[in-house]
């Protein structure tokens, strides 16, 4: 996985022997992993060292890995496993890329494997119950409906969406395709550099051609938009690069001027040239301001941090948003809600494979409560740049699963859930149907709705979320009859089906253990289950 597709670059530092008269390992300590990778291949079959022809085998198996190649690193890693490499980091990976295959047994066990040999790192664990959830969360979809956005992909890389208008109806998001105005071709990736496009709808519901954002991109790589909630403030990421070297990354803004945006500036400019800074995510209320880096101090690879905005308007210190977000591997592409809730991609939680894009939300005391966002927003591939619309469950995503390009967009929308009921009204004696019967629908919302079954003795009422009913059926010389259901704590539409039986007047009832005190009317206290009966 090349972090931010080549914007964000993280070069791994485990299983590494330190080679600094290689052409190959210069290029892989530069983020050059596309050419690192023939490098490698050359120089392996010239080696006759063990130690140096594994550790050659793992790091073309590294190189596919960071580029989202699973199924090429899976085989390079399985080639220095059978070669006997040394450092356990390689069952780790291996069960990672078998993972993402949709191996789960295989994957098990190099976890295991590692769990073993490592056992104070969690991720050997959190491999196994990702093994165990995904098979589950395949098999139990959320009812979010996932689509290929055709009209923003391209051949190459097309990822990190964002919305750029109030009617949500223009979208900027980041594109190595031939058309970006960075003419060089990036050693990690093979393709072109990232810049910005942008894209319409229009009233017949149509997203126009991409097109690049002339005002904002150069000749490095743009990317990564976010814009301010009032739409005037757009913030985005930019990667300088020098010969055979990467020279970081900076989160940039630009503000609205007139039908097109003011020259980018450098927003975080305490943090120096030497730290990395990208995937900018602005709060609501724009005084906070969510990013990743690899700067000291930090859990992981990447983490999540944040500035807030102090009274003279300047960025105060960042601060890492902890243990509770960030974990040993890497959190990427954070975004806000308009209702405050975060959203963020980690691959070292427990997921499906790869990226996978998380949800969390704040209790009452401030602690964050995560949860993975499952398929069909999730897949065993990469999935990440998440961006909602502000009232509904409707936007964008990135993910390198099956598609047009590399990475691809994808929408998504949650249909608003729907439930209702439908009975039938039947004489308990003898089940026969009740037909002229009433039913009433009495909701914990107060709402009462009242219906009259048909010749077939059949009702039906409409439901709504969160809410618990009572159904009561009445008809003349029977006595009353009721069910219940809830809606509550559902996240799936759903159709219930009740039978409501009504006891004649006439019919003989028994009510045992009916107890009175002597010379008393009142009934004792277990006198009352049975009448509740």
């Amino acid at each position: 996985m090349v972090i931010m597709a080549a914007l964000l670059v993280s070069n791994p530092v485990e299983g590494q022997k330190k080679q600094k008269d290689s052409r190959a390992q210069a290029a892989f300590e530069a983020g050059e992993y596309f050419e690192a990778i023939d490098l490698y291949k050359n120089a392996v079959n010239k080696v006759s060292d063990n130690d140096q022809k594994t550790a050659i085998l793992f790091k073309i198996g590294e190189c596919y890995r960071i580029l989202g190649d699973a199924r090429s690193a899976g085989l390079w890693y399985k080639k220095a496993v059978r070669e006997d490499y040394q450092d356990p980091i390689i069952f780790l990976r291996y069960g990672q890329m078998m993972l993402i295959n949709e191996k789960y047994a295989e994957s098990v066990e190099e976890f295991k494997k590692y769990s073993d040999l490592v056992p104070d790192d969690p991720r050997g664990n959190i491999g196994i119950e990702s093994c165990e959830a995904a098979i589950n969360w395949k098999d139990n979809p959320t009812a979010y409906i996932v689509e290929n956005m055709r009209y923003f992909n391209s051949r190459q890389r097309d990822f990190s969406p964002g919305f750029i208008n109030e009617s949500y109806t223009e979208v900027y998001f980041t594109s190595t395709r031939e058309d970006a105005t960075g003419n060089d071709t990036h050693g990690a990736t093979g393709q072109n550099f990232a810049d910005l496009f942008t894209s319409t709808l229009d009233r017949k519901g149509k997203w126009s051609v991409p097109v690049p954002v002339e005002s904002l991109n150069s000749e490095f790589e743009d990317g990564t938009p976010n814009i301010s909630s009032d739409f005037t403030t757009l913030y985005f990421t930019r990667c300088r690069k020098g010969k055979n070297q990467q020279l970081g990354c900076q989160i940039l803004s630009a503000t609205a001027s007139g039908m097109d945006w003011s020259d980018p500036k450098v927003e975080l400019e305490s943090l120096g040239d030497s730290v990395t800074s990208a995937h900018p995510a602005i709060s609501p209320d724009g005084n906070t301001l969510y990013f990743v880096s690899d700067m000291p101090g930090g859990l992981g690879e990447n983490d999540i941090w944040k500035v807030t905005r102090g009274q003279g308007g300047s960025w105060g210190d960042p601060v890492n948003m902890g243990e509770e977000i960030n974990t040993p591997g890497n959190e990427l592409y954070p975004f806000v809600h308009n209702d405050g809730t975060l959203y963020f991609s980690t691959d070292s939680r427990v997921g499906l494979g790869g990226l996978d894009i998380y949800k969390a939300t704040t209790d009452e005391i401030g602690s964050w409560r995560l949860e993975n966002m499952k398929p069909p927003i999730n897949s065993p591939e990469d999935d990440f740049g998440i961006v909602f619309e502000a009232d509904v469950e409707r936007g964008f995503f990135s993910s390198s699963r099956k598609g047009r390009g590399n990475d691809d967009i994808f929408s998504f929308v949650l249909p608003p859930l729907e439930f209702s009921v439908t009975g039938v009204v039947r004489d308990e004696r003898n089940d026969q149907i009740l037909p002229g019967s009433t039913v009433k629908s009495v909701g914990s919302d107060g709402i009462t709705v009242e219906a009259n079954t048909g010749e077939d003795g059949t009702f039906k009422f409409m439901l709504k979320p969160g809410t618990d009913y009572v159904f009561i059926a009445s008809q003349p010389g029977y006595l009353n009859g009721k069910e219940r259901e809830s809606t509550r704590g559902m996240d799936q539409s759903k159709e219930f089906e009740v039978t409501i039986y009504l006891a004649s007047i006439t019919q003989v009832i028994e009510l045992p253990n009916i107890f009175y005190d002597f010379a008393k009317w009142d009934l004792r206290p277990e006198s009352m289950v049975s009448l509740d009966n």
